[in-house]
């Protein structure tokens, strides 16, 4: 008896784990419309600034109650996080509110979740990971699917909105094969925390760069969106993603992750009435297959 009640705990704990991952996806694509609500009311700089900011500074307590030790020993360590950081957090950051400012917030969530793709390429480059025929697909679909996505686009223009959306998934990328070429031994939620407030840092710096401010009066709506973006999609985020990192496999969670472009793509059409062309819904599928192939492939040195 006792053997068939351990039996159904192990059961439902990869049930529950999927749960959390799905509310995940759910969390990190609504936070695609709340970015869109909080810069109504606040320029890019600042709203990156105080998500950051705010955000890193609740990760803190989260980390020690999941037992995270926060020191990294190494400056040289030290340094590499913050590099990182600036890229996978500040880069992203910036280019991703700049694409959601341009172009349809939909759009702009399947753009940004190329990003498993151009870690292939750029791992490829950097760190002469061998590019298999599985990345070669995942390369190629990639490919397609971007083409099938902008051409609409590039006939009426160059679209500034959807490169800025690429530009900050390749900036992601970059603060992530660094990452992997630092070899960095420190806990997960550690290297978040350090790359958030390198993303705050950067953001800072753009901020008095712009000479960017609060300016008039804010609307709850924006406050709302800030406020999503910093408890939700950085603090109840990572916290959950973390515990989805403990309970299944690297590879599952991964892909799991992919639903987000999905969540954003209906949350942009219920919460913000936009509605995704062909061409965009075709596209999402190939970059969505095309990100797919690129986790199941396995991973080989040159």
């Amino acid at each position: 008896m006792s053997a068939g009640l351990e039996s159904r705990a192990d059961t439902a704990e990869p049930l529950g784990a999927r749960a959390l991952l799905l509310l995940v996806a759910l969390v990190w694509g609504v936070n695609f419309v709340a970015t869109s609500f909080a810069l109504q009311g606040f320029s890019l700089w600042t709203f990156r600034t105080l998500s950051f900011l705010v955000g890193g500074l609740l990760l803190l307590p989260l980390a020690r109650i999941l037992g995270a030790d926060l020191r990294v020993p190494s400056a040289r360590d030290k340094l590499h996080l913050i590099v990182s950081g600036m890229f996978a957090c500040g880069g992203f950051g910036a280019l991703s509110a700049l694409a959601i400012q341009l172009t349809a917030t939909g759009r702009v969530a399947i753009c940004i979740y190329t990003m498993p793709i151009w870690v292939v390429l750029l791992a490829r480059i950097a760190l002469k990971e061998a590019l298999t025929p599985a990345r070669t697909l995942s390369l190629t679909l990639c490919c397609l699917g971007l083409l099938i996505l902008l051409w609409p686009l590039l006939q009426a223009g160059v679209s500034l909105g959807a490169l800025a959306a690429i530009g900050g998934a390749i900036s992601w990328a970059i603060g992530i094969v660094y990452l992997k070429w630092a070899r960095i031994a420190a806990h997960p939620l550690t290297v978040a925390v350090y790359q958030i407030f390198a993303g705050a840092l950067v953001s800072a710096l753009g901020m008095l760069v712009a000479g960017e401010g609060f300016e008039g009066p804010i609307g709850l709506q924006s406050w709302f969106g800030l406020l999503y973006g910093v408890v939700c999609g950085t603090a109840l985020g990572y916290l959950l993603w973390f515990r989805v990192l403990g309970r299944l496999p690297a590879g599952t969670a991964g892909l799991g992750v992919l639903l987000v472009p999905v969540f954003g793509v209906v949350a942009s059409a219920i919460l913000l009435g936009e509605r995704p062309t062909p061409a965009d819904l075709v596209g999402f599928v190939l970059i969505l297959a095309a990100a797919l192939v690129a986790l199941r492939a396995p991973v080989r040195t040159a």
